[in-house]
């Protein structure tokens, strides 16, 4: 009889929980075909050379392709275009994170305006407890300039 059981690598994360919104000049749905778009964030993250897909929809995979070499593959978990809303899970990555999940949603605010808000919790894959502030810090800024630069595409 085989000992092998069923396993994964995929855990949730206990680190640090980062959110960044931005109140947007412009209807909920205009905002949602931008953050929305699972293989389009290099719309707004200009460190992004290129994505790359595997598949379509809850499942599907995202390569993206960072210009200084560094590479992110992420999983689509959930997508809920009637919500505004949608889930992702980092499988592999060569920035020093052990395990990521992240979540973009589109709230509005009335005629013309809306939120965006990007939840990230995540651990660094060295460091522990120690590295947490630093990573924090680092995660932070790294999805306040991404949301900015999604409210500079609407002003």
């Amino acid at each position: 009889m085989s000992t092998l059981q069923p396993d994964t690598l995929i855990k949730n994360p206990q680190g640090c929980h980062v959110v960044s919104s931005v109140e947007v000049p412009a209807d909920a749905k205009q905002v949602w075909a931008v953050v929305g778009n699972f293989a389009g964030f290099d719309r707004f993250i200009p460190a992004l050379s290129h994505i790359e897909m595997t598949g379509e929809g809850v499942s599907s995979l995202r390569k993206k392709f960072f210009k200084d070499g560094n590479l992110v593959v992420e999983q689509l978990n959930s997508r809920d275009d009637q919500a505004l809303s949608m889930t992702w899970t980092t499988i592999y990555n060569t920035l020093g994170v052990a395990h990521l999940w992240a979540a973009m949603q589109v709230k509005p605010l009335g005629a013309g305006k809306s939120e965006a808000t990007w939840t990230i919790i995540a651990e660094p894959a060295q460091g522990g407890t120690e590295a947490l502030p630093g990573f924090k810090e680092f995660v932070q800024g790294f999805a306040d300039d991404a949301m900015n630069n999604v409210l500079k595409l609407f002003v």
